[in-house]
């Protein structure tokens, strides 16, 4: 090859000269440079999917998430809002009436015949005088004659109490209330009562078995526990064993409220199973 060409000329035209050109190494190296860079540009976009995938999953479920728990907002305008109906004023109800004046009356009670020793010092009997301008019965008032008799007033009846009907407890079982249901003690004290009331099952200990047990069950308004499930387990006991510690926690909760009043809620608990 003629020395003034050998730096115009490719590597591999030098290194394959004289020898057969027609053989698959000359050809492969040719081609060398385009297949590596098809390869990089697969790497790079293998690569921005493996952090892009991991990203997209996490928003999509935040989005998910702050969809259920959102609370709706209405606007009202005040402008557009009816107004309610005046109220009529009502006259005052009349003043009760007051009775009208007694007559005088003597106490006077028809002796009763009994023996010396049976008989108890009483008050004696009025006078005679005294029957005549009074009326008898079984006290002793003052009055007028112009006054009426017992017998010719009538007492008004009271009216019943009113009956105060029960509030029904609502069927409906919140997701989100405006105070949560709490165990007896806090966080601290679930976690507490969790881990001393929690016994790691056999099968899972002899099998190294591990991880997170999430019970979902209802907090009713009384505090007790009810419609207990697993959303996830894994396996070993471990899903019954978390069932039967949180069938054991009936009574131990304050109840969550809505709007001042106790309902049933939805209440989530993870309980971690890991070996010492």
């Amino acid at each position: 090859m003629d020395p003034q060409k050998v730096l115009q000329v490719p590597l591999d035209d030098i290194v394959f000269e004289g020898r057969n050109q027609a053989y698959g190494a000359y050809f492969l190296r040719k081609i060398y440079n385009r297949h590596l860079f098809r390869a990089l540009v697969v790497a790079g976009l293998l690569s921005l999917l493996a952090i892009a995938i991991p990203l997209l999953v996490s928003y999509i479920n935040g989005l998910i998430n702050s969809g259920k728990d959102e609370e709706v907002s209405v606007e009202i305008n005040m402008e557009n809002l009816d107004l309610p109906p005046e109220k009529e004023d009502t006259p005052p109800p009349p003043p009760p009436e007051e009775p009208p004046p007694m007559k005088a009356t003597i106490r006077y009670i028809v002796p009763d015949p009994k023996k010396d020793e049976e008989v108890v010092d009483e008050e004696p009997p009025p006078p005679v005088e005294q029957l005549a301008t009074a009326d008898i019965s079984n006290k002793t008032q003052e009055g007028n004659e112009e006054g009426a008799s017992e017998g010719e007033i009538d007492v008004p009846e009271e009216a019943p109490p009113p009956v105060v009907e029960e509030e029904k407890p609502s069927a409906e079982i919140f997701v989100v209330v405006e105070q949560k249901p709490e165990f007896d003690g806090g966080e601290a004290g679930l976690l507490r009562y969790v881990a001393e009331n929690v016994k790691y099952p056999a099968i899972a200990r002899e099998n190294s078995i591990e991880g997170k047990v999430v019970v979902k069950f209802v907090v009713d308004e009384q505090g007790n526990v009810s419609q207990a499930n697993v959303v996830r387990g894994i396996g070993g006991g471990c899903d019954q064993e978390a069932l039967r510690v949180v069938g054991t926690m009936s009574g131990k909760w304050k109840p969550g409220k809505q709007r001042g009043r106790p309902v049933k809620v939805w209440f989530t608990l993870p309980i971690s199973f890991k070996l010492q």
